[in-house]
Order: structure tokens, then C-alpha cells, then sequence
């Protein structure tokens, strides 16, 4: 069947004028009556849908990618910032059914789509990644790691704001991943992004949310995750959005690894999904350390994301330990407490292994070193 990609603005009405929609629609559509539903996506993020069913009952839920909606399209609104990626299937019985692809994410941010998955693999035997399926929400994550000169703007910011760092962060050139930068900073540095952006803060000094953190390096961090600003991502949240989509392999694009794929310490010996070459990746290895490599350099997994594998390492919000889908496998946020935080995705001086989706690294979150880097998500 053919198919049209084009977008499309859902248009907001009153109840009265839904209505008469609702009655046009029941009329003209009685085969596809059950099956049809007329809805408007409202909101900043475009992410609730009211759904008039031809019995006339008012429905609310989210608005999922890759879900079949009945839409009023028009080529142009006043106002408003509510545009989707659609493709339109053929009207059948008068209804034209719209299939939603994505929703415009906020600029450098890619779309990661609700639904369950399952975390971890037992490819290559590591016990402290055993398979557990987790649901996680839908959210945006950076498309890139965080660069040096991201981190430098919003670092300014931040100071002349009060904030205060342990460390000023370092990078091989403007264009690569910020590192050394601990995990209080990366913490403390979404705040400054979210505020400079006019969001509303995720982390706090108290739990009832009135002192935002800015200052000092504490286990005693308090998370909004209702709030609509810049954070770490969750374990889960990471190796969903590493993963592009794809199920049970070991990397964001299949089971083997090249140094076209990533940047990382090829060692073809010990791997035999490692197709290397040997030693660091040659293109990038040049200068002083770090050998890290250019945001971007390597091809996006399926959700348009780079470098979930290899270049830095990631901080997540996580505490380590195991198992996964810790306290419930509905967007499980880690333990309470711990001693080391979360690190995913391998690095530049780091083996293949360490680059699998399902790989789990952790560290001090005062270790701030030249192979941990970040990069942000936001609630969707």
C-alpha cells in the first residue's frame, strides 16, 4: 500500500465544535465506526490526546508513536507548536487513518517512544546484566554526548549564577565530549541548563523541592521527576534509548563491532565479536590523551542517537546494584542508596565488551576522569 509522509498541526476546538466533528464523523463513517476515534493533541509536548469515540465518550490517554489515529489536519493555525510526524495511509470507508511516527523533540533531542523492554542479555554470560523487562515512559535524550564547548556555555551560566563546580571540565577540542566531570557537576549542570532554558529544575537539596542543588557534592540529592528540565537519565532510560529500538543484540546496530562503528580499543583476540582493528581507533588516536573523538563522528542507532557506544562513558542517575527494575520494573529508578553510580556505554581506552548495550560500569560520583563524560534527557 502506498503511502504519504507529510506533517501535520492537530487542530484545537472547542467541546461544542469536537462534537460536531463527532456527528460529521458518525455519519459519513458508519462501516469504521468502531474502529475510528477524532482527537487533538494539546500541550507543550504535544503528549495528551482527548479522543472522541462515536459513542460520544470522552476518553484521555497519551498519544503513542506507531498507533493508529483518525486526525483533522489543516495546512496552517495561529499559534501553537503541536506538529507531528505522520504517514497517511489511504482512507478506507471515508476514514483516513494516520499512523504517528514521532513527535517533534526539542532542538539537539531526539524522541524516545514508550514501552517495555527487556534490560540486559545473556550473550556473554555477565551475571550482574541478567534479563529483566522493564516499561519506561516516554522521554527525549540528548542526540549527542554533551560537548566541551555545550558544557563551557552553560558552565558560565551557572557561575555567574552562583553555581559552584569542582571541576571545570576539559575537552580534547570544542567538538568533542566534555570529561572529567564528576557526577555532583553533571548533576549540578543540568539545573543551570534547565533554568537558562526557562525549565523547571529536577534536582534538589530538599524534598520538598524549594532549594535547588547548586552547590557542594551530597548523597542527599532530591529528584522531581515530574519536573519538565534537564537530567541524567535513569539505567533503564539509557539502555532503552541505546538499543534504537532493536531487541537482544549486543550493540545499538547488531552483534559485532568494528572501529567504523565506534571509538574504542580494539582487541580481536579475546573477542570474537570484536572485528577491530587492534589498539585505538587509528583516526582519532593522535595528540595527547584523550583519544576521544568528535560528537557525531560514528553513524545513529535507530532513535537518531550518537555515540551510545564507545567515545565516554555515561553518568546515569543510578545507584549500582542489582538486580534491574529496582523498586518496580514500571520506570524503576535504581536503589535508595549506594556508594557508586551507574556508568554506560564504554569508552575510547575501553575493550568491546564494555561497549554491549547491556554493559554496566560504575564509579565513585566524586571520580571525575578523561573517559566519563554525560548527556541529558527531559520528561516527554
Amino acid at each position: 500500500m502506498k503511502t504519504l509522509s507529510a506533517k501535520a498541526k492537530i487542530s484545537g476546538f472547542t467541546l461544542i465544535e469536537l462534537l460536531v466533528v463527532l456527528a460529521v464523523l458518525v455519519l459519513a463513517n458508519q462501516a469504521a465506526a468502531q474502529s475510528s476515534q477524532f482527537f487533538r493533541i494539546s500541550g507543550p509536548a504535544a503528549t495528551t490526546i482527548t479522543a472522541f469515540y462515536p459513542d460520544g465518550t470522552l476518553v484521555w490517554s497519551n498519544a503513542q508513536t506507531g498507533t493508529n489515529y483518525t486526525v483533522q489536519t489543516v495546512s496552517s493555525l495561529p499559534g501553537g507548536t503541536n506538529w507531528v510526524d505522520y504517514v497517511q495511509i489511504p482512507a478506507a470507508n471515508g476514514v483516513n487513518t494516520n499512523q504517528i511516527i514521532s513527535f517533534n523533540a526539542p532542538a539537539g533531542m531526539a524522541f524516545i517512544p514508550a514501552g517495555s523492554f527487556t534490560i540486559g542479555d545473556t550473550l556473554d554470560g555477565e551475571s550482574y546484566a541478567l534479563p529483566t523487562n522493564v516499561f519506561v515512559s516516554a522521554f527525549y535524550m540528548d542526540m549527542n554526548l554533551v560537548s566541551y564547548s555545550q558544557w563551557q556555555m552553560i558552565y558560565v551560566y551557572a557561575t555567574n549564577c552562583g553555581y559552584t563546580f569542582i571541576n571545570p571540565g576539559a575537552g580534547k577540542a570544542a567538538n568533542h565530549p566534555v570529561q572529567t566531570v564528576d557526577w555532583y557537576d553533571c548533576v549540578k549542570w543540568s539545573n543551570a541548563r534547565s533554568q537558562q532554558a526557562g525549565l523547571t529544575p529536577v534536582y534538589y537539596s530538599d524534598a520538598i523541592f524549594t532549594q535547588v542543588f547548586t552547590n557542594g557534592e551530597t548523597t542527599n540529592i532530591y529528584v522531581n521527576w515530574s519536573a519538565n528540565g534537564y537530567r541524567l537519565p535513569t539505567e533503564a532510560e539509557w539502555e532503552k534509548a541505546a538499543r534504537g529500538g532493536l531487541s537482544g543484540q549486543r550493540f545499538p546496530w547488531g552483534n559485532n563491532i568494528s572501529e567504523n562503528q565506534a571509538n574504542y580499543f580494539g582487541y580481536t583476540n579475546y573477542f570474537d565479536y570484536d572485528i577491530g582493528p587492534n589498539d585505538y581507533n587509528e583516526t582519532y588516536a593522535t595528540g595527547d590523551f584523550p583519544y576521544t573523538s568528535p560528537v557525531g563522528s560514528f553513524a545513529p542507532n535507530g532513535y537518531a542517537l550518537f555515540d551510545m557506544a564507545g567515545n565516554v562513558m555515561e553518568w546515569c542517575w543510578d545507584w549500582y546494584g542489582t538486580p534491574y527494575g529496582q523498586p518496580t520494573n514500571t520506570n524503576p529508578t535504581g536503589l535508595e542508596t549506594g556508594s557508586f553510580r551507574v556508568l554506560r556505554g564504554g569508552f575510547w581506552a575501553y575493550y568491546a565488551n564494555s561497549l554491549r548495550c547491556a554493559d554496566r560500569e560504575l564509579s565513585n560520583p566524586n571520580n571525575s576522569l578523561n573517559y566519563i563524560g554525560f548527556r541529558c534527557v527531559r520528561k516527554f
